[in-house]
């Protein structure tokens, strides 16, 4: 895609869809509430644009997923391997709880076929049945997928549904995974597809693009083929945005912190751009695509707080969302959430006006605790303080997952807090972290659909080698996938990529996982790649041992629509607007400081200084807070 001068970028979130507008230089953000059917909201949102792009950001994946509204699948597979997506791997979902369990099977068992020596009967049945998407995934199709091809051509005429067979949505060897994989995917085609063509309909844009799950943009017309990669859609977004500013300041790792109204996400981000990796969860289900790995929580300015049965104090997963939304919003919420703990507890000022409009309401944030004070038989005063302590803990578990967990110290990270509740919690969780220094970015209410002004177009290739060191020609393998990623990104958006990157899955021989390292040389340089990244994962490596290389993937990208550069910078002239340590953000002027205790109020956003926090803005308008 060429550098345009005129961009629209819209995340839908589950409370505020989040919107930036870039023309001819000129830069805003804003809110608007999220509508039920999220294409009738997004309509809304772009009402009377000019511009020429429109890139998205869209939960209509996730939630179809999440909410189990998805289509009806039937999978054909090799006969004996019909069961294999409720087999799955020994894992459990929680080793100690005899009644956890996994997540249904998407597909029916009475929709499952096993392909024998009849095929034509097996033809026959699945167009009996009737089924909305037809998954394939035979066991040796990644090695050959010539038989999946010939099978989808011939269900495709006789069921005259979509068909999706494994070696094009996932093609890796492990067969649950990639079993798995394609049925979710198939699962989500139809709402995926039916929302994309509904809202194309309304949109005046000439070029419309989605963010997927791995940070890149992809036509809405090959959306649906590969609804699976849309899951982390809207949250890559932010991630991306995190990335480059991060690169922008010169931090080499950065911890992305985006706090919306009904969930939280977070991220960690090192070298100055996410680590695509090659599958994720979500709702427990495996979804084996490339995606940055963001770990994502229940916990937002909505999230409502409930005492369990035992007493306890609890807050989230579940949330007012945008209706009726928290009790301060004044639209007829009675249950406390965080936003109004956070009002109550001063971190907010009685008379700002949430996405530029909401005004809230203290008086009813009040009435919304002292509910919820009485039946914890404590003060409203104390009552807010537990619920900001209690959705503090479950934000600062999810930040260590992505840090601590993964054998990183958060101590050597800045934290980049965005969102439209980022800021009131970013400097507490950093401190609980040992994280000295945070960074607010502009635009920090809307980041993530900022973030989709700054991705890249992107097509994904991976074939599995599953060869011994030195055995295969890593020149003549790695030059075959990268033709083959160069003509999917030309098919895709009819012009030549302007970069194309290639990585490997490798292993010590008989290991039963890999680690995704760089593949631009030979076999020496792979090991050497791969020894260094086993060293960081692990703390140890095995210098002699033989290796095997599992997968090779290739990456093909082309230019983003905006940079970071063009961002415009900060005048150094103004003359800071505030009253009883609240501020007005748009008036701070490049190079102003400011000491906590104190509040910045933005038109999407808010920042909470803590006694003792120290705040610097840059030139770009980041707002630098050293702890």
């Amino acid at each position: 895609m060429m550098r345009v001068t005129r961009l629209m970028g819209v995340d839908v979130g589950g409370t505020f869809t989040d919107v930036v507008i870039l023309d001819e230089g000129a830069i805003e953000g804003r809110k608007v509430p999220t509508s039920p059917h999220q294409a009738d909201g997004v309509a809304a949102a772009v009402s009377g644009a000019r511009e020429d792009v429109f890139l998205h950001g869209t939960t209509a994946a996730t939630n179809a997923l999440l909410e189990e509204r998805g289509a009806r699948v039937a999978l054909v597979t090799d006969a004996g391997y019909e069961d294999v997506i409720e087999i799955a791997r020994q894992d459990r979902p929680s080793l100690y709880d005899g009644f956890a369990d996994r997540p249904r099977p998407l597909v029916e068992r009475d929709q499952r076929f096993g392909l024998g020596p009849d095929e034509e009967a097996l033809i026959a049945a699945v167009a009996a049945a009737d089924p909305d998407v037809v998954a394939i995934s035979l066991l040796e199709s990644y090695a050959d997928p010539g038989r999946e091809i010939e099978l989808e051509r011939r269900l495709e005429a006789a069921v005259g549904r979509p068909v999706l067979r494994s070696t094009l949505v996932s093609p890796e060897f492990r067969e649950y995974e990639r079993t798995a994989t394609t049925v979710l995917s198939g699962y989500l085609t139809p709402s995926v597809a039916a929302y994309l063509r509904a809202l194309d309909e309304r949109l005046p844009m000439e070029r419309r693009l989605v963010m997927t799950s791995s940070g890149g943009l992809l036509p809405f017309s090959r959306a649906p083929e590969a609804a699976g990669r849309l899951v982390l859609s809207g949250p890559s977004g932010g991630a991306l945005a995190a990335a480059a500013l991060g690169r922008h300041h010169g931090y080499e790792t950065v911890i992305s912190f985006d706090m919306g109204g009904t969930s939280t996400d977070v991220s960690r981000i090192t070298g100055g751009a996410p680590a695509v990796g090659a599958g994720h969860h979500v709702g427990g289900r495996v979804n084996r695509v490339p995606a940055i790995p963001i770990r994502t929580i229940g916990a937002g300015g909505g999230s409502i707080g409930w005492l369990d049965p035992g007493g306890a104090l609890r807050v989230g997963p579940r949330s007012a969302g945008a209706v009726p939304g928290p009790a301060s919003y004044g639209h007829g919420g009675t249950e406390a959430t965080v936003t109004d703990a956070n009002l109550v507890a001063g971190n907010l000022p009685a008379d700002v006006a949430l996405g530029g409009t909401v005004r809230l309401h203290s008086e009813r944030a009040h009435e919304a605790l002292a509910r919820l004070a009485r039946a914890m038989e404590r003060d409203v005063q104390a009552a807010a303080a537990g619920m900001l302590e209690v959705v503090d803990s479950h934000m600062e578990h999810a930040l260590r997952s992505v840090s601590v967990e993964e054998g990183a110290d958060p101590r050597e990270a800045v934290l980049v807090a965005f969102g439209g509740a980022g800021g009131l919690h970013a400097t507490r969780l950093a401190r609980r972290l040992g994280i000295r220094k945070v960074l607010v970015p502009p635009l920090s209410g809307v980041f993530s659909a900022l973030g989709l002004l700054l991705a890249t177009p992107r097509t994904d290739r991976a074939r599995t080698v599953m060869a011994a060191e030195g055995e295969a020609d890593l020149g003549r393998l790695r030059a075959e996938l990268e033709g083959e990623v160069a003509a999917g990104y030309r098919a895709t958006f009819g012009r030549e990529a302007a970069a194309i990157e290639t990585s490997a899955d490798v292993r010590y021989r008989g290991q039963s996982h890999e680690l995704e390292v760089a593949a631009d040389a030979g076999w020496d340089r792979l090991r050497s790649e791969f020894e260094a990244a086993h060293r960081r994962r692990f703390g140890f490596h095995r210098p002699g041992e033989p290796l095997e290389l599992v997968n090779l993937r290739a990456v093909a990208t082309g230019v983003a629509p905006m940079t970071w550069s063009d961002l415009p910078s900060v005048s150094t002239d103004g003359r800071p607007r505030g009253r009883d340590g609240v501020w007005e953000r748009e008036t701070l002027p490049a190079g102003h400081a400011l000491s906590g205790p104190a509040i910045v109020i933005e038109r999407n956003s808010a920042v909470l200084l803590q006694a003792g926090d120290e705040l610097r803005v840059l030139d770009d308008g980041t707002l630098e807070i050293d702890l």
